[in-house]
């Protein structure tokens, strides 16, 4: 896996596994990820921030901090997509 798409695929979940603190599924799913991350790709301190627009994911790889940034509404259409999914919501 290309280290762009995962990073998009562990940033669309940290995103639904902090949306839906219940779904085990989800944090399990985001540590998958993290696993991918660190032990695959070798990243070490990756974090985010956001604004309107965009959300930037921060890392470290080699000892070199680097950015790469995703359009927002992209990275929330996971979320979009579970939370509008009758089968995901019975509450």
């Amino acid at each position: 896996m290309r280290l762009e798409d995962a990073l998009f695929n562990w940033l669309q979940i940290k995103i639904v596994a902090e949306a839906r603190t219940d779904d085990m599924a989800a944090e399990e799913t985001r540590l998958f990820f993290e696993e991918i991350l660190r032990d695959d790709h070798l990243l070490t301190d990756f974090t985010t921030s956001s604004d309107e627009l965009r959300i930037t994911i921060s890392y470290e790889l080699e000892g070199i901090r680097k950015t790469l940034m995703f359009d927002r509404e992209l990275a929330e259409q996971l979320l979009t997509d579970i939370n509008s999914n009758p089968k995901y919501n019975n509450e």
